[in-house]
């Protein structure tokens, strides 16, 4: 590894801008999440994600959501709880055609009702898709 490989040695992780020393909160974990996505964005961070017990402010949240996980809203405004100003949702879907895909207008209608922007979606891997969510910044500059 050379220096010039500036982030590419994180595969897929490299594209979400986690930066070394990063507090990230995963939620929505289960069975069927992408493994290999979460040892990139470890290696990345250099630093174990962190559950919802984790108990103090977090840089950025990695919510796996699928369609039947309820009302997407509510786990958007849950992801909140935690995130520091500024911070960033990464909400990672099933990608079309698989089973529990989320549609893009789900995604579309439930952000601005949780109170947030949506900003990017990549693809975060072979099953998953992933959209990143933001507080408006006029909204962000008003919080304390």
């Amino acid at each position: 590894m050379s220096a010039t490989d500036g982030g590419a040695e994180h595969g897929p992780a490299s594209r979400f801008g986690f930066q070394p020393g990063m507090v990230v909160q995963e939620l929505g974990w289960d069975d069927d999440v992408d493994d290999d996505l979460r040892a990139d964005i470890e290696a990345a961070l250099g630093t174990p994600l962190v559950d919802d017990q984790y108990g103090d402010v977090v840089d950025a949240v990695l919510l796996w959501w699928r369609e039947d996980d309820g009302d997407l809203v509510d786990g958007l405004v849950d992801s909140l709880t935690d995130l520091a100003d500024g911070g960033m949702i990464w909400l990672l879907t099933p990608k079309v055609g698989r089973d529990n895909y989320v549609d893009a207008s789900d995604i579309s209608e439930a952000a601005p009702t949780a109170g947030l922007s949506t900003t990017t979606s990549i693809a975060a891997g072979p099953e998953w898709s992933a959209t990143k969510l933001v507080a408006p910044k006029a909204a962000r500059s008003g919080k304390r």
